[in-house]
């Protein structure tokens, strides 16, 4: 009887298992253009970030393919002003729970590499719109007025701010 729970708890534990793997460490990375000529006026951010492309398995069948790009864009897109990230690593894991359900991602970190000239553009005004696409991704961040943030924010909130 003792056998037994023991193998169907190994066989359990080898089924629920995922795999993880470190595909590269990189000194700088990006998805941007960047000019080069103005790399000393470049700041590194104060605190890593992490972007994550990851879609879904249901049953058997993927729901998308993770794209290693998004997960960087997600990243650098989260710091005003970022252009490009250093001292960092990607990985990619995955897991399923066969025949049910699963997951399978890109995970990237690192540290932010600041352009100052574009950090300061979004702290031109108190008030930002950001304009995503369906899928999430950021088109265009600006600057607003209070009383064009306020129309806007009734328009989707259906009420005032």
């Amino acid at each position: 009887m003792k056998v037994r729970i023991l193998v169907w708890s190994i066989l359990l534990v080898i089924l629920l298992s995922g795999c993880g793997q470190r595909l590269v460490d990189f000194t700088i990375i990006s998805t941007k253009n960047i000019d080069l000529s103005r790399a000393n006026t470049f700041e590194r951010a104060k605190s890593r970030v992490t972007g994550v492309d990851m879609v879904h398995w249901i049953i058997f069948i993927p729901t998308g393919v993770p794209n290693m790009e998004e997960a960087i864009d997600r990243a650098i897109e989260s710091v005003p002003g970022a252009i490009a990230l250093v001292d960092g690593v990607l990985r990619s894991k995955f897991w399923w729970i066969p025949y049910l359900y699963g997951q399978q991602s890109f995970i990237i970190e690192g540290t932010p590499l600041i352009d100052p000239s574009l950090a300061s553009a979004w702290t031109e005004g108190q008030f930002m719109v950001t304009i995503m696409d369906k899928n999430g991704k950021v088109l265009e961040t600006k600057s607003v007025t209070e009383e064009e943030y306020k129309l806007l924010h009734c328009k989707f909130t259906k009420g005032p701010s």
